[in-house]
């Protein structure tokens, strides 16, 4: 009889991933073969003499952070292009966001962070990055920046994106698309919040993300779709990415 082992441990055994992790965002985003089969269970059972492949084009990519390769499982599972677009990056921080945006194509990215100092170098030198640096993303106006945001990514820490979403909607252009990443110990009341940080039940973590989405529908902006991130935050928890899109300006009273 021919030994079986799990497809996720295959896949990181003949050097397809860097990490468990990565291995398992790729065969949960259809990207892993089987015999030229895709399979999409990371747990799934495979004989030692089947063959498994990444797809043509799947071989993951190089970030400068991780938060690259989460934001590139949310633009494959939500079939996001941003291609050609005028982007800003909210909480860049090392700019793993910023790094996906480029290499998958957009035109220019805008890198906003409260921070000083924490943007890879690469990426300091890309003349394709603007870089906003000790500037607080409740405060951004369209006058900081060199465009209107044709898409918003959001990658915020100890703050809730909720409260960005006036300074979102008002660098943002119509029509233009938001993608908020949603960390529920970032948006839940601190009594919902366990020690440790980490959200592990599940209706709180659909609160938060309903808070987010509620708030976002107030200003204008649509939810067209959500997904959970492939790879989860540091701690373990999981973070869910939600796209909005607007069409016009929300009329003014």
């Amino acid at each position: 009889m021919v030994p079986n082992s799990r497809l996720d441990a295959r896949v990181l055994r003949d050097g397809l991933a860097k990490d468990r992790r990565q291995a398992q965002g790729l065969i949960m985003r259809g990207q892993v073969l089987i015999d030229d089969r895709p399979v999409t269970k990371p747990g799934s059972a495979v004989k030692d003499d089947a063959i498994v492949r990444l797809k043509i084009g799947s071989a993951p990519k190089q970030y400068v952070s991780r938060g690259g390769g989460k934001l590139q499982s949310a633009l494959d599972a939500l079939e996001l292009n941003v291609s050609k677009l005028r982007c800003v990056d909210v909480g860049a921080s090392t700019g793993g966001f910023t790094d996906c945006l480029l290499q998958a194509g957009a035109n220019e990215v805008v890198a906003v962070d409260v921070g000083y100092g924490l943007l890879a170098q690469r990426l300091r030198q890309d003349e394709r990055v603007t870089l906003l640096e000790r500037t607080n993303a409740r405060h951004l106006t369209a006058d900081l920046l060199p465009y209107l945001s044709e898409l918003t990514v959001v990658d915020a820490s100890f703050i809730g994106a909720a409260s960005l979403l006036p300074a979102l909607s008002a660098i943002a252009q119509s029509p233009g698309k938001l993608l908020i990443m949603v960390k529920p110990q970032f948006e839940l009341p601190k009594s919902e919040v366990p020690q440790g940080g980490v959200v592990v039940d599940v209706q709180a973590r659909s609160r938060a993300k309903e808070s987010v989405s509620t708030a976002a529908q107030s200003l204008g902006w649509r939810e067209l779709a959500s997904v959970d991130s492939a790879v989860a935050g540091p701690k373990g928890n999981i973070e869910t990415f939600i796209l909005f899109e607007r069409d016009e300006e929300p009329s003014k009273p």
